[in-house]
């Protein structure tokens, strides 16, 4: 199977319904992108699809062929991700850091989606992130400054 993950064409071994999660970590060795419930109810495996963010623990690598596939490995190259990562530590969001690369993957996304997102957009589009250190507030922050700095 072949997927683009981060720009690059990949060639994978892998069965059609593996998680794609365990494509990007195992197979294609990018261990940015976390496990964490395995339920897509945590939001730590986050990636984006094609621009949107989804679930890689549930979703079947076979669905992101002929799609682009980032993960947290290509922020750094990214407008927004730049912006975001920037805001996160300026704001000094990350305590555990375990769920953060989900939480910035769903808050690019968002960004990308909507430049100027107020309190209750965010609080919706990050609703599927959990973080057990409890960082909303700083997460929050963090998304408005980020918008800010692009703006």
């Amino acid at each position: 199977m072949q997927l683009s993950i981060n720009g690059k064409m990949t060639e994978l071994d892998i069965p059609e319904d593996m998680p794609l999660l365990w494509a990007i970590r195992d197979i294609a060795g990018l261990n940015g992108t976390k496990f964490g419930c395995g339920m897509a109810q945590c939001g730590a495996c986050t990636v984006h699809l094609d621009g949107q963010a989804v679930r890689a623990c549930m979703t079947p690598a076979s669905v992101a062929v002929g799609k682009k596939i980032t993960t947290i490995e290509a922020m750094q190259d990214d407008r927004v991700g730049q912006a975001i990562q920037a805001a996160w530590q300026s704001i000094d969001v990350v305590q555990c850091g375990y769920c953060q690369s989900g939480q910035i993957m769903s808050a690019t996304a968002l960004l990308k989606q909507n430049p100027n997102p107020n309190d209750a957009e965010i609080d919706a589009a990050m609703s599927g992130n959990i973080c057990r250190c409890g960082t909303y507030q700083r997460i929050r922050s963090a998304i408005h400054s980020a918008a800010k700095s692009l703006a």
